[in-house]
């Protein structure tokens, strides 16, 4: 063990250098307004022909006995003539870091690059784990397959190039919806903040498909560590109802975890599936009710900025007063490259963390952004992970 290291933050070497990068990006040249938006979209099945441990619950061992429902890959990219970008959300707990290590290797043959793609996942606590290669990976996530990481990435590099087949010229709008009854603060109770909107970005086409990219503040956490069955959890019950056969509003529907830290889902129901199809029956008969008003407008504006983290040691705090070693951390945990990532979609801007993000947060933000006149999505798990 050695001292936990009390100098305040803003006399720290990594709080200097953050300043500096920080000056560093808000330099840099806005890009020219693009010639018109063009989007397409597409999916690749994630569920693996042979069993895997699932991630998100330490407690639970073994391998997933059962597909519940399958998970997937989703992309949609979005080109304005001078800058093409990816967004990714992912079926799975987090955006593993080994995951993201191998994407920068392969997005460039089909085009892409690490730097133009906006990472995400569902956070389910019910997915493909076996992707975590040290000791603290391996509790959450089970015993590491380089199959399971290599089958990730190649969905996503899947995904990504057969969305970039469909583009097609595109209008843009956002709007939120309030779902207080879904949320609540699973650390701090009834006098904790809580994060209680569902934020919406509607794309469509002049072709007439559209599609709908949701992020909402609930842990994925409807099913328990007693069950083993490989699932979205609710946001792909949300999913799946969204682009409901008949249903002429969305054709391709996305969920992104938003700030998920201390948010638990608060539908009350003590048989876990239920729990989950509630939720999820919940959210989208709030969104449906406002999903035909969202504004559409032309808008070809299109940015996307990365911002590394400059962290300090790492403080695994064993007592009051005591931290572990900075090197048996690295040992048990790793070290990984992480970013903030910004992605500007029209007037909306949207936030990418390496970590479960507070929901506790996102009001502060949410005000400044709309002084601003823009709208805010926080999302998290970006492709690294620095913690809770």
């Amino acid at each position: 063990m050695v001292p936990i290291d009390r100098t305040p933050y803003q006399r720290m070497a990594y709080y200097q250098r953050e300043k500096t990068l920080l000056r560093q990006l808000a330099a840099q040249p806005r890009p020219r307004p693009g010639a018109g938006l063009r989007a397409g979209w597409a999916k690749v099945n994630l569920t693996p022909a042979y069993a895997t441990p699932t991630a998100g619950y330490g407690n639970r061992r073994g391998n997933f006995e059962g597909v519940h429902d399958s998970i997937f890959a989703r992309a949609i990219v979005l080109d304005n003539g001078g800058l093409r970008v990816a967004l990714v959300s992912v079926d799975l707990l987090i955006v593993p870091p080994t995951v993201t290590a191998q994407l920068k290797k392969k997005l460039p043959a089909i085009g892409f690059s690490l730097a133009r793609t906006y990472l995400a996942a569902t956070h389910s606590h019910n997915s493909l784990g076996a992707w975590g290669e040290r000791f603290i990976g391996q509790v959450f996530a089970g015993q590491y397959d380089q199959r399971v990481v290599d089958h990730i990435t190649n969905s996503i590099v899947k995904a990504v190039d057969a969305a970039q087949q469909q583009l097609a010229p595109t209008q843009v709008g956002y709007d939120r919806v309030a779902a207080p009854e879904f949320v609540y603060n699973r650390l701090l109770g009834e006098g904790g903040a809580e994060d209680p909107f569902v934020r919406l970005l509607k794309l469509r086409k002049t072709t007439g498909e559209t599609a709908l990219l949701c992020t909402y503040a609930a842990h994925a956490t409807c099913l328990s560590a007693a069950q083993k069955q490989l699932s979205r959890d609710y946001p792909g019950q949300l999913v799946d109802a969204l682009e409901k056969k008949g249903r002429a509003s969305v054709d391709f529907a996305v969920f992104m975890a938003g700030a998920v830290g201390s948010q638990g889902p608060a539908e009350p129901n003590p048989d876990d599936f239920r729990q989950m199809r509630s939720l999820a029956t919940g959210l989208d008969q709030k969104i449906e009710q406002q999903l035909e008003q969202i504004p559409l407008r032309a808008d070809s504006t299109l940015r996307m900025l990365s911002l590394p983290l400059a962290l300090r040691e790492p403080h695994w705090k064993l007592a009051k007063n005591w931290r572990m070693r900075p090197w048996l951390y690295g040992w048990l945990y790793g070290y990984y490259p992480s970013e903030i990532k910004a992605l500007r979609i029209g007037n909306t801007v949207l936030l990418g963390t390496p970590c479960d993000f507070s929901g506790e947060l996102v009001r502060d933000f949410d005000a400044v952004c709309r002084q601003k006149g823009v709208d805010l999505m926080v999302t998290s798990f970006n492709g690294g992970y620095v913690g809770y």
